[in-house]
Order: C-alpha cells, then structure tokens, then sequence
C-alpha cells in the first residue's frame, strides 16, 4: 500500500484533520506505555459526531478491539478497527485534566518551561475543537488508544500497567469522512508520577473496498445495519 500521509505525535501533542472515508489511518506506540485520546466527527455535518453509548451497547462491550466499530449518534459508522495488535482500547476513562496533571506531574507553564510544559487531554482537545469550528459544547467522550481499563467488582476502575508496549499498533478505516482530534496525552487512570513520554506514529493508506464479509460488517447484525445507514447516506449524497 502507497502510504499518503505520515506524522509523529510527540508526547503532549495534538492534530486534527479531516480524513476522507476509504482511509486507514495507522497508529504505532513507539514505547511503551503509550495513549493517545481519538474523537471523531462528521466532516460534512460535526452535529454527527462518535457516540460512546450507543458504539459499546450495541456491540455488547465495555472496550474496543478487532472487529469493533465506533458509530455515530445517528446510526452510522464512522471508522472501523481493521487490525489491533493488543486487544482492548479504553473507552471510559476520558481526558486528563489541567488540575490532574498538576497534582500528579508537578504544575508547569509555557511562559516557564515553553514547549517543554505538560500538557493535558482536555486543553489539547478545546484547541483542536475551535480550530475545527466547535467549542466544549460539542465535547463528547474519547477513545484511548492503547490503554486497557477495566472495571473491578466493586465498581472501582483499574488502569492495567504495561499494557501497551512498545511497536503495539492498531488501525482504523474510516467509513465516512470525518473530522479527527488526537491527543497524545496520558490516560487518567495511569498511575506513574512521571509524565509519559512515548511518541506515537501516524500514518493514512487508501483502504480496500468494503464488501459485505468484512469483518467488522458482520462483526454484530447492529453493525451491519449501521454499515447499511452508512452506505445509504453517501448513495443519496451521491457519493
């Protein structure tokens, strides 16, 4: 495969951009220990936006892995999880926060540090938000790529250490064209005191067409049907 685009996120750092359906979209931890926050919404119309509910419950699972995909508000899929070299990818632990990050990585300022300050998930992602036309109105959950959390039995939530290690990848394709925001940021839960610091790699392929044996169309008959949607809306675009 031809590879059209290629981009190292260092640590703290944030992208978005619009990916057009057909893409893979490739990502490679290269350490260990690695997390990167994903939103995703419809480049065409962003009120159509990823919506964590509806992706777990129709899929009856709390995680994301192989096979899944991550559907929108309306019904549709907006990317799918083509190949996953680990297994399980968070999706309920959210962004980190400005007063989290101060408390556990020690309070920084660019005016101080510069580009050496630590960043958290949910600055980096209002920035992307307003670049892109939206504010914090338009905020809604991410996926943590590359992090494993689970809920114990007494409802408590537990971040697996050394989960993700290094050269761990995991690719998406993207079903419709969409508005992506990345944020290579800790996840919350994750308990070291030193900030993490793991380049992550980003790369876009055209994707093969999708027929109706695809994995992730028969992964679940509710994915098939958010397939169908999907398809449908681009016919009557004319697309």
């Amino acid at each position: 495969m031809q590879k059209l685009w290629e981009k190292t996120l260092r640590p703290g750092e944030k992208w978005s951009g619009a990916i057009g359906r057909g893409k893979l979209v490739h990502f490679k931890a290269e350490g260990a220990d690695a997390n990167v926050a994903l939103l995703l919404y419809n480049m065409l119309d962003t009120s159509e936006r990823y919506n964590m509910p509806d992706t777990l419950k129709a899929q009856y699972t709390a995680h994301l892995t192989q096979g899944n995909v991550l559907m929108s508000d309306n019904g549709r899929v907006l990317a799918s999880i083509v190949q996953d070299s680990l297994g399980w990818h968070d999706t309920i632990t959210g962004l980190t926060t400005r007063a989290a990050t101060d408390e556990k990585y020690g309070t920084t300022t660019y005016q101080e540090q510069r580009n050496d300050w630590l960043r958290c998930g949910m600055e980096n992602v209002e920035m992307e938000l307003v670049r892109n036309g939206m504010t914090m109105r338009d905020l809604v959950p991410c996926v943590n790529l590359f992090s494993k959390v689970y809920v114990n039995e007494d409802g408590t939530m537990h971040y697996e250490p050394g989960w993700c290690t290094e050269g761990a990848t995991v690719t998406l394709r993207t079903e419709m064209d969409c508005i992506v925001i990345l944020s290579n940021t800790p996840n919350p839960l994750n308990p070291a005191t030193t900030y993490p610091a793991v380049p992550v790699t980003v790369q876009v392929f055209d994707a093969p067409a999708v027929g109706l044996t695809d994995e992730c169309v028969q992964h679940r008959t509710e994915n098939y049907r958010a397939f169908e949607n999907t398809w449908e809306y681009y016919i009557l675009l004319g697309r």
